[in-house]
């Protein structure tokens, strides 16, 4: 069995932000020479989510505006957590909401998806470079 590893770094300019990642984590199997295997992205940052769902800008701002309305940014005093000095609470369970990683087949060297289906990377306390790892094993 194979294995291939890959990081990337975002750097959102806003607190939060939704970044479609499907072609570098393509781009990232296609290096790895692997054709039948799994393929796992994950977020390295507790304020960040990767999950897949369609690329639509009105879905993106539904997730965007469900989460802020069920978990608003402010007040930064309604989380116990920014009593330590953080302002990002918030982010720490919206990404508890939108997951930590995402698991694809791979699938005659293709990422084995259904129709529609993308993978993203969700920023929740952006403005700083965060990771991405892209672990793929298999034959």
């Amino acid at each position: 069995m194979k294995s291939y590893r890959e990081e990337f770094t975002f750097n959102t300019p806003n607190r939060r932000g939704y970044i479609n990642i499907t072609e570098k984590v393509e781009s990232a199997l296609k290096k790895s020479g692997i054709l039948e295997g799994l393929c796992l992205v994950n977020a390295m940052n507790i304020t960040a989510s990767i999950y897949i769902n369609d690329d639509e800008q009105g879905l993106l701002r539904d997730f965007d505006d469900f989460l802020e309305k069920l978990l608003p940014h402010e007040p930064t005093d309604h989380y116990l957590h920014n009593r330590t000095g953080e302002d990002n609470g918030d982010a720490h369970i919206k990404r508890q909401l939108m997951g930590r990683d995402v698991t694809i087949a791979v699938t005659n060297g293709e990422l084995d998806f259904g129709p529609w289906e993308q993978i993203f990377y969700g920023e929740f306390d952006g403005r700083r470079p965060k990771r991405v790892l892209v672990k793929i094993i298999g034959e």
